[in-house]
């Protein structure tokens, strides 16, 4: 015990071990829900039935990836911080970028190739210069603006947001059916209706491990109504066929090479300020901040979370970045990496509920995406939206992500409009370098079509 707490720092931060196990526990709580929610959303995407062993393999592989890289966190950096498949960019996986044609191995490819190219950025030292291009309303506007899509998500798999598309395609008319909300009539639709009831009252009530407990208790209402059903037969032994999952060429056989590109960068600034934003957040609450708000030591944190991203590629299960639940075992008293590693073992020992996953159906899943969608839009409250120079690109940058099930469009939109305004308003001094050659870049994306029509035969 005293190796441990002097590896983990015990004494410097005032802790002990308890303390860190129970931190580490409540972490694990507030998070386990994303072993049945990425194999849900994942298995969605990719159309996969309810009773595929898909979706299980999808589940054990979420909890090993997350088990494997919360310790390492916890061992390697020294950080209360945890890891797994990131709400967000696992939609992006499924619906984005399966949507523009890519297959299921192809989007994992695109994952790993973000991951090794934030990986890059740490190695160099070229994250902190990114992060300085990007303007502040911005980065919170990708954020808001992906909650905005998991939200729509969520009513889209709870039955209340119909179109004519299969899968669901919302803008701007598919198979001449305009998206419509649905009025409940079906038993799935008035199950998705309680879960989000219940949903909603466990989190305003602040009860731990609120949204496990919402997936698993509508799950039963939902086999007592007969809207899904326990397999005949169901095997325990975990099943680990994503591993290994991935094709990093796809993308570039099915989109223009500059498209590639942009889609592999728009995902990557996704994970990019997704982490930064947590690591500072987080670290703050523990105290281990410094008073200009850096983080001691944070080049471990970001180089994990970096490699973490491109881990969760490989392992079919979509890229695995630092989690904001890490706060609830932080407010538990968790000041040391020893309570991620608890969070770990937890995730490892997690694998054995994955064949749970094929029993949740989506509208279990779904007021769980809804509630994930508004904590992530809550970041819209830091953005001067009366500003025009900052509220019209981030508006443009929030609306557009779920308008068009894109979340390239909304970032690509949101820098070129940012750009544009603080040139005509005679501000382009304050446009970084960086921000001119990516907002360049996303107007050669958005006139791809156009630009071959008008070059020389």
């Amino acid at each position: 015990m005293s190796a441990i707490a002097s590896y983990f720092k015990f004494s410097e931060r005032g802790t002990d071990l308890v303390t860190e196990m129970r931190g580490g526990l409540t972490t694990f709580m507030v998070m386990v829900y994303i072993v049945f929610l990425n194999a849900s959303i994942l298995g969605d995407g990719f159309k996969l039935a309810a009773d595929d062993p898909g979706r299980i393999a999808l589940s054990a592989g979420t909890a090993l990836i997350a088990g494997i890289m919360t310790i390492a966190m916890g061992a390697w950096a020294n950080y209360p911080l945890a890891l797994a498949a990131g709400l967000g960019i696992n939609a992006i996986v499924a619906f984005s970028l399966t949507g523009r044609g890519l297959t299921p191995d192809g989007a994992m490819g695109v994952i790993v190739l973000e991951g090794l190219a934030v990986t890059v950025l740490v190695l160099v030292g070229f994250r902190e210069a990114v992060m300085n291009a990007v303007p502040l309303a911005l980065k919170r506007a990708i954020g808001a603006g992906i909650g905005l899509f998991i939200l729509f998500i969520g009513f889209a798999n709870g039955g209340l947001v119909v179109s004519g598309c299969s899968p669901f395609v919302p803008l701007p008319v598919c198979a001449g059916t305009l998206v419509t909300v649905s009025f409940p009539t079906t038993p799935a639709q008035f199950i998705f209706l309680f879960g989000l009831a219940i949903t909603i009252v466990l989190w305003a009530r602040k009860i731990k491990a609120a949204l496990i407990i919402s997936i698993l208790g509508t799950t039963l209402v939902a086999l007592a109504a007969g809207v899904t059903k326990i397999p005949a037969t169901m095997t325990l032994t975990p099943n680990f066929s994503t591993l290994g999952h991935f094709d990093l060429t796809n993308i570039f056989s099915v989109l223009p090479i500059l498209t590639a590109i942009l889609v592999i960068f728009a995902i990557m600034l996704t994970d990019f300020f997704d982490t930064m934003g947590t690591v500072t957040g987080v670290a703050a609450e523990a105290g281990l901040a410094n008073e200009d708000g850096s983080v001691p030591g944070v080049g471990k944190v970001l180089l994990v979370d970096s490699i973490a991203a491109a881990v969760g590629g490989l392992g079919g299960v979509s890229s695995n970045t630092t989690y904001i639940e890490s706060a609830a075992g932080v407010a538990e008293g968790a000041k040391t990496g020893f309570a991620s590693v608890t969070t770990g073992v937890l995730f490892l020992l997690a694998i054995l509920l994955a064949p749970l996953a094929g029993i949740i159906p989506s509208v279990a899943t779904a007021p769980a995406l809804v509630l994930v969608g508004y904590l992530m839009f809550t970041q819209v409250k830091d953005i001067n939206v009366a500003d025009i120079e900052d509220g019209l690109p981030a508006l443009l940058t929030m609306i557009l992500m779920p308008l068009t099930y894109d979340i390239t469009v909304g970032i690509g939109a949101g820098f070129i409009s940012w750009v544009v305004i603080k040139v005509v308003r005679g501000k382009m001094s304050e446009v970084h370098t960086l921000m001119w050659v990516v907002s360049a870049a996303f107007l050669v994306f958005f006139m791809q079509n156009w630009i071959p029509s008008v070059l020389p035969k």
